[in-house]
Parts: structure tokens; sequence; C-alpha cells
């Protein structure tokens, strides 16, 4: 633990504290001015900071402003005599932890600095904790090209339009965007401004976007900034802007073209310094065709277009992503995190999820609180889970038993008049089987002639077309197919590249 740092001019304060802090074995380092703790400050930081308010060369007002400047979740006591108690409200204001009155009661002083250790130690745990949990997962290939595209747009201010279904975590990918950009918390530190267009009535959505002058309109009674001022210098994500009304979109298409626009009821033009990035889950061609949406705005929005994936495209994520969200349940109601067993983890991958990530995430909060057991089963799912997973079996069941024909050893020793037919017609299957005669007669040409290898050649052509018949019935979604077949993800992906598939 990093020791706790005493700021008091007064030699007797600071001898009293350390020997009571020493007692209970806490680590303490001591300051005569504000000054010293600043010079020391550049190098290192406490656990706690205990500082006096009056002290020659300095105040402990500006220093916790300094200190906070720094270190915004250091727990800062302010200690003040019952005459500064003006002060002590400066403090607070401040972001001061607590105010420590003089003279002052010493076992209630180190319960006090006690519990500002342990304010500081869980602060820094809740921090490491985010430190661990990366801002968007997905091993999925399609979540590794969005994740790519963002590192390729780091140092990019270009304008970005993201497409996705509703709930597939279109914000998550706009805040990457931003915190890795040169505006963002890795470089400008710009603001993260964020703004649903369908969810604001048509005749607020003006003022809401680039604000007003004081009596624009009845009840305008302020000048107001809107969020085109609010991200100077920073991000504006525009969400579900396929909905923006078409008046509305003129004005837009003007800010991007000339990067200036006019509060409502405003006369001069305000310049804006900010990146634009939206979003939608609409095909916004199909809205252009159809005069909904401009087609220079969609050109001038569409530079560059990240695709989000939804949750049934990358079914391998979603075993990942509902630890994660499980855990983060827990965390917030302060319990343990539930685990789901593999029968269960099996059925939810099966579902389809129209509502994406945000329908998982819904799921594993209401796992956290209606789930029985510490070990989720699949009785223990909501009916909507069960239900579908019920469905996709009976769906993917083969409508009635494989036939499956007799070995070939036990057939009927071919004939000159058989040799070329082996089952004549009227006896050939139909229906189903009909294939297994197809696959008879070509072993049969194969193995008369002593073709070598025929047991693998026959093999990689049958998985081949397998393969091929469920990725096109999945639209390439290799996780899906593997479901559909009855095998695993990494056979499936294994046996692609084996087949030469890729």
């Amino acid at each position: 633990m990093k020791p706790i740092w005493i700021v008091d001019d007064d030699q007797s304060i600071r001898f009293v504290l350390e020997k009571a802090l020493a007692r209970e074995g806490l680590p303490v380092r001591s300051f005569t001015n504000p000054r010293d703790v600043l010079e020391a400050l550049e190098s290192e930081a406490p656990q706690v900071l205990v500082s006096d308010i009056r002290m020659p060369g300095g105040s402990g007002i500006d220093l916790l402003g300094k200190v906070k400047a720094r270190h915004p979740g250091l727990p800062v006591i302010i200690m003040t005599a019952y005459s500064d108690l003006d002060s002590a409200v400066s403090a607070f204001q401040g972001g001061a932890f607590e105010y420590l009155p003089k003279p002052f009661d010493l076992p209630k002083a180190v319960e006090l600095i006690r519990r500002a250790v342990d304010e500081s130690l869980r602060e820094e745990s809740i921090d490491e904790q985010a430190a661990e949990v990366p801002e968007m997962l997905g091993q999925a290939p399609a979540m590794q090209d969005v994740f790519r595209a963002i590192g390729r747009l780091s140092q990019s201010n270009v304008t970005v339009l993201i497409t996705g279904e509703s709930g597939s975590g279109k914000e998550l990918v706009a805040r990457a965007l931003h915190r890795h950009s040169p505006r963002g918390d890795l470089g400008g530190k710009g603001p993260f401004v964020a703004i649903n267009t369908a969810a604001i009535p048509k005749d607020l959505l003006e003022s809401e976007l680039f604000g007003h002058e004081r009596g624009a309109f009845t009840g305008a009674q302020a000048t107001r900034r809107g969020r085109f001022e609010q991200a100077e210098g920073g991000t504006l994500f525009l969400d579900e802007i396929g909905d923006m009304p078409f008046d509305l979109q003129t004005r837009l298409l003007r800010v991007l073209s000339d990067g200036q626009f006019y509060r409502v009821g405003g006369h001069q033009p305000i310049k804006a310094n900010v990146r634009v990035i939206a979003a939608t889950h609409q095909n916004l061609e199909e809205r252009v065709r159809e005069g909904g949406f401009r087609e220079d705005l969609f050109h001038r929005l569409n530079v560059i277009r990240l695709r989000l994936p939804a949750l049934r495209e990358r079914r391998e994520d979603i075993p990942s992503l509902a630890r994660h969200f499980l855990q983060r349940s827990a965390k917030e109601l302060g319990g343990e995190p539930k685990r789901l067993s593999e029968a269960a983890l099996q059925q939810i991958v099966l579902f389809d999820f129209p509502g994406n990530v945000r329908q998982l995430e819904n799921l594993c909060h209401w796992l956290t609180v209606m789930a029985p057991a510490q070990v989720v089963e699949p009785k223990d799912l909501p009916p909507e889970i069960i239900g579908a997973a019920a469905t996709q079996s009976l769906r993917w069941a083969p409508a009635m038993p494989p036939l499956v024909p007799p070995p070939l050893s036990q057939a009927a020793p071919a004939t000159a008049s058989t040799a070329s037919s082996p089952v004549s017609a009227a006896a050939a299957p139909t229906g189903e089987a009909a294939w297994l005669t197809d696959l008879e007669r070509e072993a049969r040409s194969l193995l008369e002639v002593s073709q070598p290898q025929v047991w693998d050649q026959l093999t990689r052509q049958f998985e081949a077309r397998l393969i091929q018949t469920a990725l096109s019935l999945t639209k390439g979604r290799r996780i899906e197919a593997a479901h559909k077949l009855g095998i695993g993800r990494n056979t499936i992906t294994r046996k692609i590249q084996e087949l030469g598939l890729e």
C-alpha cells in the first residue's frame, strides 16, 4: 500500500498523526507545505492525502484543486478549525473526501483516515477491473474486421457511417472510434456527445442539434447551446440518422459541407470543429430511392462505412459475452456471478437474438435475478429461449431416419448384365435414399478400375459438398453451419482448410 501523506505546518499535529497511524500499521509521509507536496506528486502519489487548510506558503483548498486535477480519484481529507466551516464547505465543493475539525479526537481521526484508505483501495480495484475488460468483445471474423477498421481509423477524423441491426452495439463502436482518435481520451480529450435523432420530436430536434437564441420561440427564455457546440473539439454521434426529418437533413448537410451553422433564431454563424459519426439500422440506399433521405447527405456521410454483424452471425462470441454480462450484473447487484451449464449455454447459442447484444445483456440481467441456483440449467431459461431451442431442434432434425444401404460386400455378385447397373430401375430407391444409389455406382466404378485412395477421394467430395450446402443455407456463418451439421466449431474450421474451401 502507498503511504498516507500528512500536510501541516504544525509539528505537533504531524507527530500525533504519524504515531497513531504507525500503530495501525499504516505507512506515513509528512510535509510542511503544499509546495513540497506538489513537487513529490511529480514522481509518486499517496494512498490518502490529509492536509491542513491554512499554511504558510499555500492554501489547503488550492492544494486540493491541484491534486484533484492530477489524481481525480485520490481521497483528500481537509483539516480545519471550527472557525473555518465556510472553508470546509469550499473543500466539499472542491471534491474533498471529508473534513476533520480541529482539535480532533484522535481515534475518530484514525477511523476517518482508515475509511479513506478503504475507499482508495476499492477505487483502485475498480480501475484495475475496468482496465482488464476490453471495450468490446468479439473473436468472430466479422468482429475482428470491425476492430481492424477501428485501428486503421485511429489517426483519422474522417466521417464514418455505422450500419447494423438495433442492439448490435453501434454506439460502442462510435465511442471506440472517438476514444482512439486524435480527439478522444487517448488524443485531444474532446467530448463525445450522442443524440438519437429518432427519440426527439421533430419540432425540438433542430434546437437540440444547433441550439437556440433567447426569444427564438415561445419558451426560449435563455440562449441554449446545441449538441454541435457541446461536441466542439470532439465527436458528435448521430444515432438512427435514417429517421432524421428531411428539412433537417438539409441543415446537417450544410454543416458538413461548410463547417458552420446558425442557432435557431440566430444571425451569427458558428464554426463547428466536430467529427460526425452516424449510425442507422435502416437501408439508406433504399431510403434514398424512396425519397426519404437526401442522396447528397448520404454520400457525405458514407465516406467510411462499418457494418456491425448481428449476434446470430457471430454465435461463437455468445459464451464470452454471456460470461461478461453475468459478471457485470452480479457486480451491480452485489452477489456472486451465475454460471451457465453446458446444456443451458448450448440453448442460448442456438437462439437467434433478434435484439442482438442488448437482448443478450437483458437475458443475463434476468438470469442474475431469477435463476434459483448458482449454476443456470436449461429449465431456468426464460420461455422464449426454451421454445426457440425446441423449434430449432425440430427444424434441423431429418424428416425420417436415414436409410442405410446394405454393405457392398453383401450385395449380389455382379454379372455381365448387371455390372454397369447394379440396381435395376424398378428397384432403385427414391426420395432421400436416391443419392445412396449414385454413391454406390460411383464407388463401384472406381473400385473396378482399381482407382487408388477411393475412400479419401469420395470422403473429401462428400464432406466438401455437405459443408458447402450448410454454409450456403447459413449465408457463410460457420458456427451456425457447424450446429446444423452436428459438428464442432473447430471441426468445421479445420475441414474448410483441409478441403480448400476458403
